[in-house]
């Protein structure tokens, strides 16, 4: 059998990985992230061609709904319907041709005909010309209509809000209407890039240096970078780690002082476990656990970037138990539970058409299973700090009072002190830190500080 050719081979390189990308994503419900970098690391792409790659990629899974709603008005069949490559080569030219000024449109229509010539796609150039020429007559004269808000909310988040009809169903009737639409505009938009500036390096002078700003909460954090920060000679000196602003947050909750010894119970990909480490210091010990082998190497890949010899990756089951050679109690656990993911969805977009309904109380049920188990080796008066990046009730609030009802000897504690004063109106009114993307400008985080009897 012949081998496949890179993603890349193709004249139109930075179209044709982004195609694969999303192809993988429909066909096989793969993540986004992973097949993007593994098709960029093998290829041979300029750094330009690279981000033109990741921007069609993630803003083409970002607005896939309205496009999607934006095609069916120029097309006379369901596009629903046909085959996932022809669905990605209009999808593609269509998030140029709508939201890429700098790409010509008859550049944009060329380009995706010349790559579907060279995927063997011959046959359906004639329609994709017909159908993108019609598009960009559109988009330059009368334009397109949408659901109106206040009379059809959830076909309006469906369509322009770009959010499956379940999710928007959910999150109408969880937030309501506005804040639904808040939230779902926001969510199809880039993060901002945000660092976090370790220990011992001035803020403020990385800050001048990469043009940002400081984070408005977390207070070693710097967002608002024009750049890659990855690319920036301060990233390989360690001076800061890629992380989001509510995710520095967490590891604060935890109260984590000199020399303790505590445990990052679901540890990959390593931003909060080097975190932990800098608060503990050289006399301390984090003692980082992760499930899947593959993944061990990015935590240690991140302590070693970072110059830190005081973590200790181990690969564990947590929801068996921790197998600590014989230790048995802690005084700090932090559990980032793996979670739908849905308070990410500007970082991961490709989540919000992977995850299904009937996926989150499997995901609930891993999580308080997970929960459980760490709680066994929290000591007496000991804190165990659980977080997701998601705000579905089952995974949060319902989770919790499950927790609390079958381990009467934790309560919830006050997150307040542990945080900046500026943090404080994350708090809610059952002590749980929330951030939200719409109203924070940040990850939609959930995390809660639970304390032993």
């Amino acid at each position: 059998m012949p081998s496949q050719p890179h993603p890349a081979d193709a004249k139109t390189g930075a179209r044709a990985v982004a195609w694969h990308t999303l192809n993988r994503v429909d066909r096989d419900h793969a993540f986004a992230d992973l097949v993007l970098h593994a098709a960029l690391r093998d290829g041979d792409l300029p750094r330009r061609e690279r981000a033109f790659a990741t921007e069609l990629t993630y803003g083409t899974l970002r607005l896939r709904g309205r496009i999607d709603a934006v095609l069916s008005q120029c097309l006379e069949r369901d596009l629903s319907r046909g085959q996932w490559g022809i669905r990605n080569l209009f999808r593609l030219a269509a998030y140029q041709i709508l939201f890429l000024p700098r790409v010509r449109n008859a550049a944009a229509v060329s380009e995706t005909i010349e790559l579907a010539r060279a995927k063997r796609l011959d046959y359906a150039a004639g329609f994709l010309n017909a159908v993108l020429r019609k598009l960009v007559r559109r988009a330059e004269g009368p334009g397109f209509t949408f659901p109106d808000p206040r009379e059809n909310p959830i076909g309006h988040l469906t369509d322009w809000g770009s959010l499956p009809a379940w999710l928007a169903e959910r999150w109408v009737a969880e937030l309501g209407p506005r804040e639904a639409r808040a939230l779902a505009e926001v969510c199809t938009k880039a993060p901002p890039r945000t660092i976090r500036v370790s220990a011992g390096v001035d803020r403020e002078t990385v800050v001048r240096r990469l043009r940002g700003r400081p984070c408005r909460f977390a207070p070693r954090g710097v967002t608002g970078l024009r750049l890659d920060p990855v690319l920036d000679p301060g990233f390989a000196r360690g001076e800061f780690t890629v992380q989001d602003e509510a995710s520095q947050l967490v590891p604060l909750l935890l109260g984590a002082e000199p020399e303790e010894t505590v445990v990052d119970a679901c540890a990959a990909p390593g931003a909060k476990a080097v975190q932990l480490a800098e608060q503990v210091g050289p006399k301390g010990e984090v003692i980082a656990l992760e499930l899947h082998e593959a993944r061990l190497a990015l935590i240690h890949r991140a302590a070693h970037r970072l110059g830190l010899s005081n973590l200790r990756v181990l690969q564990r089951d947590v929801g068996k138990g921790f197998d600590l050679q014989g230790r048995l109690r802690f005084k700090r656990i932090l559990l980032d539970a793996p979670c739908s993911g849905l308070g990410t969805l500007r970082r991961n977009p490709d989540a919000r058409w992977r995850v299904r309904a009937e996926d989150i109380p499997v995901w609930a049920e891993r999580s308080l299973r997970l929960l459980s188990s760490a709680a066994r080796y929290v000591e007496r008066d000991g804190v165990l700090v659980y977080s997701v990046c998601t705000h579905t009730p089952e995974e949060t609030v319902s989770l919790i009072t499950r927790f609390l009802e079958e381990q009467p000897d934790f309560r919830l504690d006050d997150p307040r002190p542990f945080l900046p004063p500026a943090a404080a109106e994350l708090v809610d009114a059952e002590g749980a830190l929330r951030t939200w993307p719409q109203r924070h400008a940040c990850d939609g985080f959930y995390a809660v500080r639970l304390v032993r009897s």
